[in-house]
């Protein structure tokens, strides 16, 4: 084990600094080495919070963290005291993270975090939905096909659902949760929490997504949508069973995957819809 080597994950403000707990101010400070996702951004939240960064200071992205982790867990493995802190929200939440606190843990090395905000628990919590049982979905597919396909999979299930979005694509997606999940399906659209213009939009999957059509909004996205209701143990037909399946093949997914959310959609073995299908 690493003789003082330790990696901190650290809660950054989602966009008010005031937001910011005095443990992260703490670790930005003595830090030996502080990973961001963005030095800028970085840069800007120190000034923020009049703290001086005088650890070494290096990027760690997406398109880096590859080759860098083992760089940090071999700095870790030498005793210095990493933190990680991303552009707002906990590392490894669908943002950088997950790979180097995979290593460290790999290489003995102790892991801790300065908790902070959260975008999920905080869109959550404004949402005005069940939050006793909740799933964090992150980024859906970018694809039509393959994101109708994903929510295809998750349209029954009975926990709230949670969501990021670009704002590019929010007004496809709501489109499509309404088209998969039902237009009367309740939901929240949560933007830019905790900043000047933060906003709440809740109501019908189909009134957002008319709203996001219209509206294009802009800035950070969060999505909370309502679990699917409970079934009313009414089995479908077998030629309804069917003809689901043929629609969704129709609209280019393969079979396997028609069946898997038909049978999903309903509560049903998946065996015994794709034998029905086929005749098997």
């Amino acid at each position: 084990m690493a003789d003082g080597g330790r990696l901190i994950l650290l809660g950054a403000p989602l966009g008010n600094v005031g937001d910011a707990s005095a443990r992260l101010r703490e670790a930005l400070a003595s830090a030996d080495v502080v990973a961001a996702e963005d030095t800028r951004r970085l840069a800007r939240l120190a000034r923020d919070l009049d703290v001086t960064v005088a650890g070494r200071v290096v990027s760690y992205f997406e398109g880096n963290e590859e080759r860098r982790t083992p760089e940090l867990v071999e700095a870790l493995r030498g005793g210095a005291v990493v933190a990680i802190v991303t552009d707002g929200g906990m590392p490894s939440v669908s943002d950088p993270g997950y790979r180097l606190v995979r290593a460290a843990l790999d290489a003995e090395i102790p892991v801790t975090a300065a908790p902070g905000p959260s975008a999920v628990t905080t869109a959550l919590a404004l949402s005005g939905l069940p939050s006793d049982r909740f799933c964090f979905e992150g980024f859906l597919p970018r694809s039509g096909s393959a994101r109708r396909s994903r929510l295809r999979e998750l349209a029954a299930e009975p926990r709230t659902l949670v969501f990021f979005e670009a704002p590019h694509r929010i007004s496809g997606t709501l489109t499509d949760l309404a088209a998969v999940f039902g237009a009367d399906r309740s939901a929240a659209v949560c933007r830019e929490l905790t900043k000047t213009y933060e906003e709440v939009r809740r109501g019908a999957l189909a009134t957002l997504a008319g709203w996001a059509a219209e509206s294009g909004p802009r800035g950070e996205i969060t999505v909370v949508v309502a679990g699917a209701a409970p079934s009313s143990g009414d089995r479908p037909s077998d030629e309804q069973l069917k003809a689901e399946v043929a629609e969704e093949e129709a609209t280019g997914v393969s079979r396997r995957d028609a069946v898997t959310a038909v049978a999903a959609l309903h509560g049903l073995r998946r065996r015994e819809v794709y034998n029905l299908v086929t005749g098997g």
